[in-house]
């Protein structure tokens, strides 16, 4: 079998041993049922010591027999659906593919994974046909002996049904459902046949306390949210890149992003000999994470700039030279940020988020009211920001000023993201900081990219003019970026001017 991925939708249903499986061409959209194929399975499924997998509704097996062996790893993907990756068989004894251990490397990391179960299962399976005679969706009656390894558990049996959508719509899979269920089976009491056998974990997920809830609760309860939802976000997008997803690099580390922030506005109520190495972890991950991002950001800004010029105007290799270069830049990042998450020390970061999360190293004053706390804090962060901001107008010359205005862009940043998480306890008034906040950070960002793109421009211009190639455009090009620089200055002294006129009296005195 070769490698695949593909998504699948099904139910599960427990059943008695003696149930008359039912005429199924009583579901609506079912016009034919084939003969059976029967078959023999085993699956050997694969964990850490720990059922992290399991824990995170993941199974990983190495199944034989039927039309598919080969080995398994189902991902949870909504409601009913799990998105399988397929790799081939393999020999005997061997270790789980590199491609299925990388895929679940933020939830395993540095844990072995080895056989904690078999379950054979002798398998009845018949295709469902619409009037067309396409296959819409397959039930699969299954006899199953399910064996805990390691364990003096007896080994268990049952009987299950199973349907699985084929090229059918929803509305077979609900049809077939009540046609099961009317014939005596009941939703399984386990999501998978491991789960049946090594009896339901808990899962990782945990309970958003509600908006009301954060609006009074004290600040340590508002921080220990944000982290846990955070973190999650930080899980699901680190699955993204892992599965190839082109926007999972930047939501990734924009949660990596976040986290760090939140550490930095709510310092006073942290014991930071904790939570600053978490800091300047968080900060490597996203530079880890940057220079991918930063290619494709480029590449895909100055192509869009290079073809709104004349043609007169493009001379030599400047499209070219872009493309290539850039995209080489991107594939690099890639393999850097890929290289950073299978990592010893990403993999530590995890498990400190994890105990982070678990238990946030709160001071005593951590205790007060969210309302009370986070004027003061979002107070300090606009302090920082102000302070930046006049460190712009005292720079001494244009290198120190443009890095002044990418400073005064973190700040605002730090700035948008605290008020955004201090939106439940003050409502409207924290809304209106961060929205100004943001302004003030997309005209910096503006900024920044363009001092990026010139200095970019210069090398290639460079590169292209030792070659003796003509470097005309590169230099047509930087200067029209000169412009959007001083464009966005002028555009970030209205918006400054407006927002301080606005916002800071609310949160200082």
């Amino acid at each position: 079998m070769a490698a695949s991925q593909h998504d699948e939708t099904e139910r599960k249903f427990d059943v008695e041993t003696r149930t008359v499986l039912p005429n199924l061409t009583s579901a609506e959209g079912v016009s034919s049922v084939d003969q059976p194929g029967e078959f023999q399975l085993e699956a050997v499924y694969f964990d850490t010591p720990d059922y992290d997998l399991a824990r995170a509704r993941i199974t990983l097996r190495r199944r034989t027999g039927g039309t598919d062996a080969g080995w398994h790893l189902k991902l949870p993907a909504g409601p009913d659906t799990r998105t399988e990756i397929r790799e081939p068989l393999g020999p005997v004894g061997g270790d789980v593919p590199d491609q299925l251990r990388t895929r679940v490397g933020a939830i395993a990391r540095a844990r072995p994974l080895a056989p904690i179960a078999i379950v054979n299962t002798t398998r009845r399976e018949y295709a469902l046909r619409d009037a067309e005679g396409a296959v819409v969706a397959r039930v699969c009656d299954d006899a199953v002996l399910g064996q805990l390894l390691g364990d003096d558990e007896p080994d268990q049996t049952w009987r299950e049904w199973e349907v699985e959508l084929d090229a059918g719509p929803a509305s077979v899979l609900e049809a077939v459902t009540a046609v099961l269920l009317a014939a005596g089976a009941v939703p399984a009491s386990a999501g998978s046949k491991l789960g049946r056998v090594v009896g339901e974990i808990p899962g990782v997920e945990q309970v958003r306390p509600s908006k009301k809830q954060l609006a009074r609760g004290t600040a340590g309860q508002l921080l220990s949210a944000h982290l846990t939802e955070q973190t999650a976000r930080l899980h699901e997008h680190d699955a993204g890149v892992r599965a190839g997803h082109p926007e999972s690099v930047h939501r990734l580390r924009i949660a990596a992003r976040r986290l760090r922030s939140a550490l930095s506005t709510f310092r006073p109520i942290l014991d930071r000999t904790h939570t600053d190495p978490v800091q300047e972890e968080l900060r490597w991950l996203g530079r880890s994470l940057a220079p991918a991002r930063d290619a494709h950001v480029l590449r895909e800004h100055l192509l869009a700039l290079v073809s709104s010029e004349p043609d007169e105007l493009v001379i030599g290799s400047a499209v070219t030279r872009i493309e290539d270069q850039l995209r080489a830049d991107h594939q690099t990042g890639l393999v850097g940020a890929r290289e950073a998450l299978d990592s010893d020390r990403y993999w530590h970061l995890l498990d400190t988020l994890d105990t982070l999360v678990a238990s946030p190293p709160l001071r005593p004053h951590a205790d007060t009211s969210a309302r009370t706390m986070m004027p003061r804090l979002l107070a300090r962060d606009l302090k920082r920001l102000r302070r930046a901001v006049r460190a712009i107008e005292a720079a001494p010359d244009a290198a120190h000023r443009d890095m002044a205005f990418h400073e005064a862009r973190k700040k605002a940043k730090r700035l948008r993201y605290a008020a955004e998480v201090a939106v439940p306890p003050l409502g409207k008034r924290a809304r209106s900081l961060a929205k100004s906040a943001k302004q003030a950070q997309k005209v910096l960002g503006a900024h920044q990219d363009s001092v990026n793109a010139r200095g970019r421009l210069r090398e290639l211009g460079v590169q292209a003019h030792l070659a003796g190639d003509n470097s005309f455009s590169f230099g047509r090009l930087h200067a029209l970026e000169q412009v959007r620089a001083e464009r966005a200055e002028a555009e970030f002294e209205t918006v400054w001017t407006r927002f301080s006129r606005k916002q800071i009296p609310r949160w200082t005195g």
